[in-house]
């Protein structure tokens, strides 16, 4: 019997993937497309944690002269194995990562930045130690070195004198750009401008790799998550191959169908585990129009099936936290209102047409086009179909939902920061709605804990589509259902569907279909205006009832909830 393989859950090194009976998914095949595009200087953009270390480990090992000896234990049954370029094993590689740097003050960025070269050259000595001679004597030169030209040189002049070319992998480019921007760090925009711009360090290192690719540079390779920094390093090194939104690598990271279905088959979960809706849950990138299949997130993948691997079919932890995108990241691209409707829009799951900018400067993150373009980069949304020569951007599944109503509730806690709750209390409600079918005790502690505490004046502006928010804000933290808002059947769209973990919790037996109404606090005492919602509500979940995706059903409940200003709510079920 064939031992199954490990998902590489966390893994990035492609030689212990390998080596060591992980499970590799095949995308080999596009060194070769790489190696066939006429430019030699390539520039690739995917989200958080779609396997862009790793396969940039694999183009190290490829292309690096030291891992000659490797090539067959590493490549020698995938499609470069079979298919390998003159290229193969012939290079010095040298890979830079700008993870981690210190951007509390420019001093201490440049510092930090400085040190990352530095360690990157010797640890390029290191793993050449093998094939350069004295490199404990280079390495003690090296220290001699004082600025980011210098580091860079003294490698360049190591490698021509052994009459060999480089090729240079940048991993992260723009990460600290990202926490200068988007995180508000202590850096602001003109200090940004000034270490890229100007004479900093950051375009010294550019402008370093430009002179060379005249001299040793053979090929580069970037990645990063945003397109923001590339309009800014252009001025100091022209980078113009971007490979991140062309129809033939959109498959380059993350798993399709078929791939995903093999990783199963590898790592030996049985199917019948599998009780979930793993494309509703994870799949859905596209980053081509055209493309012809939507991908998964690797690592969402990995994760997942890892858990069951670990924790079998009842598995708790359908979203891998280490995957979400903190608030604090988008929180400075919304202090615009229309940033904030856009988000609302996307929420409630309207497909917006936008046009995706290829590159964009610091000074424009902030516009309403460019804050689209770089949620989609970040794998918040991604492209859904054309509408008039437009792509239609759509939160590509269920787990990025998930990170947006907890954004949401960010958003609606800033808002109102005089809102204060019991979190006991709700999660108490929730228990009796799952394990009780009692949905008393979760709406009076959901009107105790939020509506009621909505300033007078707030409240002036708030709807149901504010209440729709603030129940679902909270619901998408709970483990015992998954909420869907807004689901399309055959007589319109659901306010909320909850669906039963049945897998997890046997014990619950009930899933819910709430249709909510909000009558303003203006209107609390107008009997007509109360009576056309509570009619409206219990009309709509008839007609739900009957629908394709309830009819014949008997384990669904049903109820029409209307909350009346900030002090009164009225629930009717539907049998």
């Amino acid at each position: 019997m064939k031992k199954p393989k490990k998902p590489p859950y966390g893994q990035s090194n492609f030689e212990k993937i390998r080596t060591e009976n992980y499970v590799y998914v095949d995308k080999t095949r596009f060194i070769e497309q790489i190696e066939n595009e006429a430019n030699s200087y390539h520039f690739l953009i995917r989200p958080r944690k779609f396997g862009k270390s790793l396969f940039l480990s694999m183009l190290r090992h490829y292309y690096d002269i030291c891992a000659i000896d490797n090539f067959e234990k590493l490549f020698g049954d995938l499609y470069i194995g079979k298919n390998p370029t003159p290229k193969r094993n012939s290079l010095f590689v040298i890979r830079f990562s700008f993870s981690g740097l210190d951007t509390n003050s420019i001093e201490r960025f440049e510092i930090s930045f400085t040190a990352a070269i530095r360690s990157s050259i010797d640890s390029f000595l290191t793993q050449h130690s093998s094939i350069i001679e004295n490199y404990i004597a280079l390495k003690e030169k090296l220290e001699s070195r004082n600025n980011v030209r210098a580091f860079i040189e003294f490698a360049f002049d190591i490698i021509e004198s052994y009459k060999r070319k480089a090729f240079i992998i940048i991993d992260e480019y723009d990460h600290f750009a990202n926490d200068l921007i988007a995180r508000g760090t202590n850096l602001s925009e003109s200090d940004y401008k000034e270490l890229i711009w100007a004479n900093g360090v950051v375009r010294d290192f550019y402008e370093t790799l430009k002179y060379n690719t005249e001299k040793v540079i053979d090929t580069i390779f970037i990645t990063g998550v945003t397109p923001m920094m590339l309009d800014d390093v252009t001025s100091g090194f022209n980078i113009s191959n971007n490979l991140s939104r062309k129809e033939k690598y959109n498959e380059i990271l993350g798993f399709t169908e078929e791939e995903v279905e093999f990783v199963r088959q590898e790592v030996g979960i049985d199917k019948s585990l599998l009780k979930i809706d793993m494309e509703y849950l994870y799949n859905g990138y596209k980053f081509h129009l055209e493309a012809e299949n939507k991908l998964y997130n690797s690592a969402m993948i990995n994760y997942l099936f890892n858990e069951i691997i670990d924790e079998g079919e009842k598995f708790e932890h359908l979203i891998d936290l280490n995957l979400k995108t903190d608030y604090g990241r988008i929180k400075k691209l919304l202090n615009k209102p229309q940033n904030i409707e856009i988000l609302e829009k996307i929420i409630e799951n309207t497909r917006i047409p936008a046009k995706v900018i290829d590159r964009f400067s610091i000074d424009k993150i902030h516009d309403s086009q460019n804050f689209l373009s770089l949620i989609y980069y970040m794998g918040l949304v991604t492209i859904d179909k054309d509408e008039k020569g437009k792509p239609l951007l759509v939160i590509p599944n269920y787990s990025i939902k998930t990170m947006y109503w907890e954004y949401m509730e960010n958003i609606l806690r800033d808002l109102n920061p005089q809102m204060i709750y019991d979190p006991h209390i709700i999660m108490e409600g929730l228990s009796s709605l799952a394990f009780d079918n009692d949905y008393e005790p979760f709406f009076a502690g959901f009107l105790k804990n939020f509506v009621s505490q909505i300033s007078n004046r707030d409240l002036m502006d708030f709807s149901e589509k504010n209440v729709k928010f603030l129940l679902l804000s909270i619901l998408f933290q709970n483990s015992y259902y998954l909420p869907v808002s807004e689901p399309e059947n055959s007589e319109g769209y659901v306010d909320i569907y909850l669906q039963r973990r049945r897998y997890l919790f046997p014990k619950i037996t009930t899933d819910w279909v709430w249709e909510i109404k909000y009558v303003k606090q203006t209107d609390a005492e107008k009997r007509h205006v109360i009576t056309k919602a509570k009619k409206e509500a219990k009309e709509q979940l008839k007609r739900y009832k009957m629908s394709n995706l309830f009819k014949d059903r008997n384990d669904v409940r049903y109820l029409a909830v209307c909350f009346i200003g900030k002090k009164k709510y009225w629930i009717e079920e539907i049998k």
